[in-house]
């Protein structure tokens, strides 16, 4: 099974999320009561000293998003202020179909001024919803959803939510793309030759790959964005999360970036990996991680003695442009973050990915069915299929409930795709085959 760490951009149906200040996220995870309100409004955002319109999904106190512990019930009414007809996709999680927030699959768009009840467990975890009706995301509407592990009632935690952000409407964007052919991306980059493509793609997946390993896809950085925002902020202004000296801390990053894939440097302070996706994993270690859009990561970091301020940064893949926040103890004194880095930043891969293991793997079982998704690229478009169909075309995936499905992926476009499954969670068994 070959895991891809590529979201494809703008699609009708498109992914993201945004943030609010980080007042209302960085704290320790509380319980929240029962029943609980959200609204999905507009509001006004400050980037780089312009407004600009964005939208927000938060409860009436302004705490962007849910938090929650293990156990909760997610037992709320999502009330539409947007202006527009909107729906919220709970990432991470497997309620019922009818609540899952896909326009026209089990629900359609909740109307403006009108609200929608849910109802289903929670699963522990980072997590976060956002929009999957038009090109909503692209605009910030989303936030995190975090429900607490049993087992994190020792350590400090600290939301960081990305995004790319562009003054440009995200359907000017979409048809600047689908309109500038295959021959260049936005940012002017060349398509790679695709029979070369899969050949490199299948030496380096032998060859196996570190923290920073590079795969060879096109179609990094189609678009160059106005700001890259951590906490709806860029490190003109960045979050100063107050930590305590000596203390642990669990760095919960969601990407929610629309095209922007991310490595995530915790530069002085050292990091264990202790979740991907909500899931937990065998402890990892480093420094560098890899971000695909939609990917999560629970970073483990250590507060020395002595105190200090500590960047953890996020840095655009293949390009110099980078955004974050500080970890500070009180008192210490914050240094002026420039918003670009002295080299380009690496193509993101699969390296990390081929250390990781579940913390508590799925039973050995002969699968009870194997399957195979091949995902491709319309001929001199800005279009993506699956099993050679664009969406609202393809044909379903049969299968029955409580079988073991394996499920193959193979991408043979030009772009690396990060995929998520509505519905389910899933072990990856192989990568590269």
């Amino acid at each position: 099974m070959i895991q891809m760490t590529r979201r494809q951009m703008l699609t009708a149906t498109a992914m993201g999320a945004a943030m609010a200040p980080l007042a209302k996220f960085a704290s320790s995870a509380r319980a929240e009561a029962s029943p609980l309100s959200l609204t999905i409004e507009k509001r006004t955002l400050e980037v780089k000293g312009k407004p600009a319109s964005v939208f927000a999904i938060r409860q009436p106190d302004g705490t962007h998003g849910v938090r929650a512990k293990a156990g909760d019930r997610l037992s709320l009414r999502l009330l539409n202020r947007a202006g527009e007809p909107s729906l919220i996709h709970w990432h991470g999680q497997t309620p019922p179909m009818a609540q899952d927030g896909v326009p026209g699959l089990g629900q359609d768009p909740i109307p403006d001024g009108q609200g929608w009840d849910y109802d289903f467990p929670l699963r522990p975890g980072t997590h976060w919803m956002h929009s999957h009706h038009g090109l909503q995301e692209q605009l910030l509407m989303a936030a995190p959803l975090i429900v607490r592990e049993t087992n994190s009632e020792d350590v400090q935690e600290a939301v960081l939510l990305l995004h790319d952000f562009s003054f440009t409407p995200p359907g000017e964007l979409l048809a600047a793309l689908q309109g500038s052919g295959m021959a260049h991306g936005m940012a002017g980059q060349p398509m790679v030759d695709h029979a070369a493509h899969m050949r490199q793609m299948a030496e380096t997946s032998k060859a196996g790959a570190g923290m920073g390993h590079a795969m060879p896809f096109g179609h990094a950085n189609d678009i160059d964005y106005d700001a890259y925002l951590a906490n709806d902020r860029t490190l003109d202004d960045p979050d100063v999360v107050t930590v305590e000296k000596g203390r642990r801390v669990r760095l919960r990053v969601i990407n929610a970036a629309t095209t922007t894939a991310f490595t995530l440097d915790t530069g002085g302070l050292a990091a264990t990996v202790l979740a991907v996706d909500g899931n937990p994993v065998k402890p990892v270690t480093g420094r560098t991680f890899p971000l695909a859009m939609g990917q999560r990561i629970d970073l483990l970091v250590n507060i020395p003695k002595e105190g200090g301020a500590y960047p953890i940064l996020a840095l655009r893949e293949t390009a110099v442009e980078r955004t974050g926040i500080v970890l500070a103890t009180p008192g210490a004194k914050v240094a002026k973050l420039a918003g670009t880095g002295k080299a380009a930043s690496a193509l993101i891969g699969l390296g990390l990915e081929s250390r990781l293991s579940a913390a508590k793997p799925l039973a050995a079982k002969k699968p009870d069915r194997r399957l195979v998704v091949e995902l491709g690229q319309a001929m001199g478009q800005y279009v993506w299929t699956l099993n050679g169909q664009v969406h609202g075309m393809d044909a379903p995936l049969v299968v029955k409930a409580g079988e073991r499905v394996e499920l193959t992926m193979l991408n043979h476009s030009i772009m690396m795709h990060p995929m998520h499954l509505h519905g389910h969670h899933f072990q990856v068994v192989a990568i590269g085959g």
